[in-house]
């Protein structure tokens, strides 16, 4: 069974994993779907799938397909390449390539906001450079962790694929997009 937030998780469960599958729901209609409790240790305790579908339905979608009677003893090519995936926990992202990312991105912003709140004169826009600049940097790491392998490589754990965010990084890239133009149409407007 695999689960995949994109960005956030990628998981993957072998049968033997799972202990059960229970209908969850918060807010009806909005907040309901179905927790997995499972085994993985590398995984977070607490795994809810969101859908706008009844859970008893997706339970029983499940159980058609007999993934949850399918707890063979023997370990397959498939189960071990499962394993390799669930030690590696959810997230596809090298720790490392994330924190820098994240941090560069920050510098970026904090480079125009903090001389915009500490100084005494607050006219005009905190927008400058460095916010332009952060955006910019979002859409480039995922532009080349899109096309180029190398960079790839330095971003995405090993044995991970860009399938695991393809989705996410078209969406990154395309709300940068938006806000970039929206800034310079807005930082040009007010000059």
């Amino acid at each position: 069974m695999k689960l995949n937030a994109s960005i956030i998780d990628h998981l993957q469960f072998r049968p033997e994993d799972i202990i059960s599958i229970e209908p969850y729901t918060m807010i009806p209609i909005l907040g309901q779907g179905i927790r997995i409790n499972h085994r993985v240790e590398s995984y977070k305790a607490n795994v809810i799938f969101w859908s706008f579908k009844n859970p008893a339905f997706i339970i029983n979608e499940i159980q058609q397909t007999g993934f949850l009677d399918n707890t063979k003893s023997r370990l397959s090519f498939a189960d071990s390449q499962i394993l390799q995936r669930q030690a590696q926990g959810g997230f596809p992202i090298k720790t490392s390539a994330a924190i820098i990312i994240v941090v560069s991105w920050n510098l970026l912003f904090l480079w125009d906001v903090l001389p915009f709140f500490l100084s005494d004169n607050h006219e005009g826009s905190p927008v400058g450079n460095g916010i332009k600049l952060g955006l910019l940097l979002a859409m480039a790491a995922s532009v080349l962790t899109l096309y180029s392998d190398g960079f790839r490589n330095l971003i995405l754990k090993e044995g991970r694929e860009i399938n695991d965010i393809r989705k996410f990084l078209y969406l990154l890239i395309f709300i940068c997009g938006c806000m970039l133009v929206s800034l310079t149409f807005l930082f040009n407007a007010g000059n």
